[in-house]
């Protein structure tokens, strides 16, 4: 909707009264030289000149000036209306200045943004592309060369189709992780709130990696024995998925021969907070701001010896953030890393530790 035009009377005002004034001083100077000076005639000349010059600058300001600064006003309000104030155009080339700079700071904050999400999207389609461009390279040449006549030798046959399987196994799980993410990222996963004891979750993902660990030789054990279990609240699923993520990141990174270590600390009253300790290579400074990163990869040559999509810890922190916790990482280069996350604790556990303060306090008595 066009907004209303707000007169402005101060330049024509301004204008018409130095016309005036140049116009009397001649008038006067002209009638003392010739017919003589008089008061009326000067003053009914100022008089009409002021009324004509007002009314034809006036004029042409509303009709001239005034357009060029309405279609101001429309190109900016077509950019964020919102930004604008609701008060009337003017002609008034402060008012006007004083709006422009105020769109300007307001979205200069959003701009920069924008700018920097423009290069993370190149960098991200970037790495899709690549990521998805070797498995299905592999698996292509594979296809290939059974297509070439390599398919008549039984042995090469089913050699070219379990590697081309893998090849599509790995496709399938950047996918399958590409498509988490984005549900995570639109809101629209939604999680299964339960009661379950946290350090069964964190044995069940020992035993799980146990084999992977094995291969290099990392012991995956606990900081101290948790005789009686660790009630949290949350999706046990996901919460499942981020251990498994942050132990295997661990077994990734972490030298020969190394421990990645599990302890489960209360934080708050109602809270704790689980870490996952390693004593690897560690993260170097200037890597732990993007470390959760969609595909973003510390060692690029490594890591991909590895496997993985490069998602993990991505989806790891949005998983962290739908259940409203945080997650914090510390890292010495050379030393080791720790990646801990909060959850929150589970009504049960506070129930039992009240009867068992009950308890004591009636054994005592």
């Amino acid at each position: 909707m066009a907004k209303k035009f707000k007169r402005s009377y101060k330049f024509a005002v301004k204008t018409s009264l130095y016309i005036t004034v140049f116009l009397s001083v001649v008038e006067s100077l002209y009638a003392v030289f010739t017919t003589g000076f008089e008061w009326l005639p000067v003053l009914i000349l100022a008089l009409l000149t002021y009324l004509f010059s007002f009314f034809i600058i006036q004029y042409r300001v509303e009709n001239f000036i005034y357009k060029r600064i309405k279609k101001i006003y429309d190109n900016v309000s077509l950019l964020d209306s919102t930004t604008l104030s609701p008060s009337q155009v003017t002609t008034d080339m402060a008012s006007l200045t004083r709006e422009v700079e105020k769109f300007a700071e307001y979205n200069k904050l959003e701009i920069e943004t924008l700018k920097v999400r423009e290069a993370y999207r190149k960098e991200f389609m970037g790495n899709v592309s690549h990521e998805l461009k070797t498995p299905l390279f592999t698996v292509q040449g594979y296809i290939l060369t059974l297509l070439d006549g390599a398919i008549k030798d039984k042995a090469v046959r089913k050699k070219y189709l379990q590697r081309a399987n893998k090849g599509v196994e790995r496709l399938i799980y950047i996918v399958k992780d590409l498509d988490m993410i984005t549900k995570l990222e639109a809101g629209e996963l939604h999680l299964n709130l339960e009661d379950f004891n946290i350090v069964e979750l964190v044995q069940n993902s020992f035993d799980l990696l146990e084999m992977k660990a094995a291969k290099k030789n990392i012991s995956l054990a606990f900081d101290m024995p948790y005789d009686r279990p660790v009630m949290v609240r949350a999706d046990r699923d996901r919460i499942q998925q981020v251990v498994s993520n942050l132990i295997v990141n661990s077994i990734k990174y972490g030298k020969k021969g190394g421990t990645t270590e599990v302890s489960i600390e209360n934080l708050i009253k109602n809270k704790v907070i689980v870490r996952i300790t390693d004593n690897g290579e560690g993260i170097e400074k200037e890597n732990i701001p993007r470390l959760f990163e969609r595909f973003y990869r510390v060692d690029k040559s490594g890591s991909r010896k590895e496997g993985g999509s490069g998602l993990g810890l991505s989806i790891v922190k949005h998983i962290i953030e739908a259940h409203n916790e945080k997650i914090y990482v510390e890292s010495v280069f050379g030393v080791g890393s720790e990646f801990s996350f909060t959850l929150e604790k589970s009504k049960k556990t506070t129930e039992v530790g009240n009867k068992s303060k009950i308890s004591k306090t009636a054994k005592s008595l």
